[in-house]
């Protein structure tokens, strides 16, 4: 029975999802359209059809990539705000490689591209990393205010020192084809970054899974006093992983450039770090669990416009689905399984069954 009961604990997002759903229908009811075609036009739209689930693999990239940078760092006790920053700063970095170097092999640049993009949100990440663990400054405000640096800098650049000549709107000149990411789905949008993202995750579980340093890490989460008398250098790994989280992040940034805009865009993230620690909580800090989640949020961002054209809802009540998904998730966070607490509960349930039995059972024998 208790483990009957943690299931259900472990399933909260899909409970909290289904009641954010069923909600979402009363709003759609009240603005005079049937739930259920409604529904039907967002589910069938993003995950059925084959170009809306082309455009909802390539909203999950960046996605993904922005929900595994906040995932690793939580594992650590860490909260990463920043990975909006980080996609901006990856962005960054890729477009420079791109355009800025000597043109050569796309076999050898695309590499140099990727790489360019990880570093520069991984210094993105180093610095709240370095003042967190060193000076002891709190990384949520300093993740904030860097997501607001990286992103008028951006915007800076791609309106001044990279802004396409004549261009009507702030943007570089476009990376050329051979830069472009390979697409996994034939004439449409779909490109390798969402695979990538989905072998990170799976490399991530299987750190935190089945190595010492998987291992060290979640002990930093858990108790790291604990983990400094043991031997782990705590504010090392602190380093370090917020280095690979901006790395990761400023990989959600280099995909986008290089597998959809092609340019680098003034605001091209329309918040997907944000997104990212949505999918976190959502998977339950889960690397596995991580894809699913994403591919559903991303789903519900494409599916919400089809489900606006199809059916005639208005802009606000789509938005105010999606909002209702991040508000009943967060939340269903606030319930957790307390086993010692569930195990009194059965028992006092089960002395109180036993008491019931007895008594019609003595009732029964004093008429006979």
């Amino acid at each position: 029975m208790l483990r009957a009961i943690q299931g259900i604990y472990m399933l909260r997002p899909v409970w909290a999802v289904l009641l954010s759903l069923l909600a979402g229908a009363g709003l759609i009811a009240i603005a005079g359209v049937n739930p259920g075609e409604a529904y039907a036009a967002l589910f069938g739209g993003a995950f059925l059809d084959y170009y809306g689930l082309a455009s909802t693999l390539a909203k999950m990239s960046p996605i993904l990539l922005a929900g595994l940078a906040v995932i690793i760092p939580l594992r650590v006790g860490l909260l990463n705000i920043g990975a909006e920053g980080q996609i901006y700063m990856g962005g960054l970095f890729s477009s420079m490689a791109a355009l800025l170097l000597p043109e050569m092999s796309p076999v050898v640049q695309v590499p140099l591209c990727v790489l360019a993009g990880a570093l520069g949100g991984g210094l993105w990440g180093l610095i709240p990393g370095y003042l967190k663990a060193y000076r002891g400054i709190n990384e949520v405000i300093i993740t904030i205010l860097l997501n607001f640096i990286a992103i008028n800098l951006v915007s800076y650049v791609a309106g001044g020192p990279m802004m396409q000549e004549g261009a009507p709107y702030p943007y570089s000149e476009e990376i050329r084809e051979g830069l472009w990411l390979p697409y996994i789905m034939p004439q449409t949008d779909a490109h390798l970054g969402v695979v990538v993202g989905i072998v990170l995750c799976v490399v991530a579980w299987f750190v935190f899974r089945f190595t010492t340093v998987g291992f060290g890490l979640g002990m930093i989460g858990k108790n790291p006093v604990a983990a400094t008398y043991s031997g782990i250098r705590v504010r090392r790994n602190v380093v370090a992983v917020m280095f690979v989280a901006g790395a990761i992040g400023g990989l959600a940034g280099t995909f986008e450039v290089l597998g959809l805009k092609h340019r680098l865009y003034h605001l091209f993230s329309p918040g997907y770090g944000f997104d990212g620690i949505v999918v976190a909580f959502l998977a339950q800090l889960s690397p596995l669990m991580a894809p699913v989640a994403a591919f559903f949020l991303s789903g519900l961002k494409v599916g919400g416009l089809i489900m606006q054209r199809a059916v005639g809802l208005e802009s606000t009540v789509v938005e105010a689905i999606q909002g209702l998904v991040i508000i009943f998730v967060a939340a269903s966070l606030a319930f957790r399984f307390d086993r010692g607490n569930w195990r009194r509960f059965l028992e006092r349930r089960r002395l109180l069954d036993a008491g019931i039995a007895g008594g019609i059972t003595n009732n029964s024998g004093g008429r006979s």
